[in-house]
């Protein structure tokens, strides 16, 4: 990439002091001068340089530095998105995991059942461009509303289905449900970033995340108790499930006023330097049209693309099918299938607590990502030739080391993802990752259940073994470039603070190294 020449109001990117400038014409005109290639994270440092008059580049002396804060709001804002989106989850899997139950009630094939959770991915891969459109230009605020609102309603909806001859009401309710998670899914690493500091970035992105498994992991739980296997006495069964249906609406309304009333589109002051950079960056500099090109030329986020595909593909198949899988080898264990599919869940969500406290400590993200890829792959060969061996205490040992690394793998990738995406938006990112999970879902959800109905699930296992292994494979190719860790340690000189400002925090001072490229060489 070349430094091109910069003229008129609009061109370049604000500094991250952004301080009035003795000699307005000096760093633009050496810009225009300079023709040299270069590195991915000089790039994205001159992205950042101020190239018009009144502007002053990062390192000057004297300049004064941003001002950052940590908001106690913040918690707030994270633990209701995380509840919200645990209930939209659960409404994801509540069907699929008593499967046989809704097949006998609804009249209906297993494949039915399948799509009410196949709903889910087919909605999100048209819908994801216009809302992360929508999250880029309008903000965090009213996507958190619609995601929140639109699974209220979903809830409510389903409310009217509990008549056997009504399947395509409660289909309808879970398809404004999958419309939901669309506003739902991209989030996680948007809050983290516009809300928490450097240091706990990784960790509140995995706590949003852990809020969409712990709704899975309720979902293989609470079903099979609150729906029993009571094909013979219709009305109880009927009284069963509209005791579910109807306790889940009272607790997504509950979420959605909650929603309305604390979340908040950012804090008053950014939480780092380089959300300082992005908010106040001129509006009329940001391309959404521009933002995917870039993305889509960015060959280690590709690669991350179909890799993290693959893998939250292979979680999504195994979660839809699992009950099929489980009840084909142990026969009326559908609780225990549901207690298999919480013990997959919580292992996970131990799995990405973990992570995000090691990214935030080591930045390595490329390693862990591919070392927990590895070991997500040995434990779905594991799981896969132990399924069968009649001792069901096995599946709940193998299920849960699969989970631990499968589930524990899903904020890696977003957290990766913005790394070397940086300054793009985090909402993209999220969202395109998110695009490919729901394409690879349906694929393989639909090629696992052909074999597991025309063979055995060990055929359709192996099939999500020999996808992995490629996962694996492009996954090692994926270059490592930390763009936005390099412009937090390294594009600023001086020193930042937080300040409180909800509530009082430590202050903390950090000398940070400076650019790369001095002043003068610019």
């Amino acid at each position: 990439m070349s430094a091109e020449p910069q003229n008129g109001p609009k061109a370049g990117c604000v500094a991250l002091n952004g301080v009035p400038r003795d000699s307005p014409t000096a760093v633009s005109g050496a810009l225009g001068r300079l023709q040299t290639h270069l590195a991915p994270e000089e790039e994205t440092q001159i992205r950042l340089l101020p190239t018009t008059p009144g502007e002053e580049p990062p390192g000057a002396e004297g300049s004064p530095t941003p001002r950052t804060a940590l908001s106690a709001r913040r918690f707030a804002v994270l633990l209701i998105f995380s509840l919200y989106s645990m209930v939209n989850a659960f409404q994801w899997i509540q069907y699929s995991i008593i499967s046989n139950v809704f097949e006998g009630f609804y009249g209906v094939s297993s494949l039915h059942i399948n799509w009410l959770s196949m709903v889910y991915m087919l909605a999100y891969v048209p819908l994801i461009f216009p809302a992360t459109w929508l999250l880029d230009t309008k903000g965090l605020r009213l996507t958190a509303l619609l995601g929140s609102g639109l699974n209220c309603l979903g809830a409510w909806v389903k409310c009217g289905s509990v008549q056997q001859h009504l399947f395509w009401v409660t289909m309808l309710g879970q398809a404004l449900c999958s419309v939901a998670q669309v506003f739902i899914l991209g989030l996680p690493s948007r809050i983290a970033s516009v809300w928490f500091g450097p240091k706990e970035v990784s960790t509140a992105c995995s706590t949003a995340v852990l809020g969409n498994q712990l709704g899975t992991a309720v979902g293989f739980l609470l079903p099979p108790v609150l729906v029993p296997n009571t094909v013979n006495n219709t009305d109880l069964l009927a009284y069963n499930i509209s005791t579910m249906f109807y306790g889940t609406s009272a607790v997504a309304t509950l979420l959605f006023i909650l929603t309305i009333i604390a979340f908040k589109e950012k804090p008053r002051y950014p939480p780092s330097r380089a959300q300082a950079a992005i908010q106040d960056s001129p509006p009329t500099e940001y391309s959404y049209k521009n933002s995917i090109m870039n993305l889509f030329k960015n060959m280690p986020f590709v690669l991350l693309l179909i890799t993290y595909g693959i893998m939250t593909g292979a979680f999504y198949s195994v979660s839809t099918l699992l009950n099929q899988m489980i009840l084909t080898y142990y026969k009326g264990e559908e609780e225990n299938a549901g207690r298999i599919g919480l013990t997959l869940v919580i292992a996970g969500m131990v799995g990405s607590i973990l992570c995000g406290l090691w990214l935030d400590y080591t930045k390595t993200y490329k390693q862990t990502t591919l070392v927990v890829y590895i070991l997500s792959f040995l434990g779905m060969v594991i799981f896969t030739f132990t399924l069968d061996l009649q001792y069901i205490n096995i599946v709940f040992v193998t299920g849960g080391v699969l989970g631990f690394f499968m589930t524990g793998y899903l904020p890696l990738g977003f957290e990766f993802a913005v790394e070397i995406t940086y300054p793009e938006s985090e909402g993209t990112s999220s969202g395109l990752l998110n695009a490919a999970a729901q394409i690879f879902g349906i694929l393989f959800t639909l090629a696992q259940g052909k074999l597991t109905s025309d063979y055995d699930p060990r055929a359709g296992n192996i099939f999500l073994c020999a996808w992995m292994f490629v996962g694996i494979i492009f996954t090692a190719l994926i270059k490592s470039d930390l763009r936005r860790h390099n412009i937090n340690t390294g594009i600023t000189n001086g020193e930042i603070k937080a300040v409180p400002v909800d509530s009082p925090t430590d202050e903390e001072s950090k000398t940070v190294m400076t650019s790369k490229q001095s002043e003068p060489e610019i």
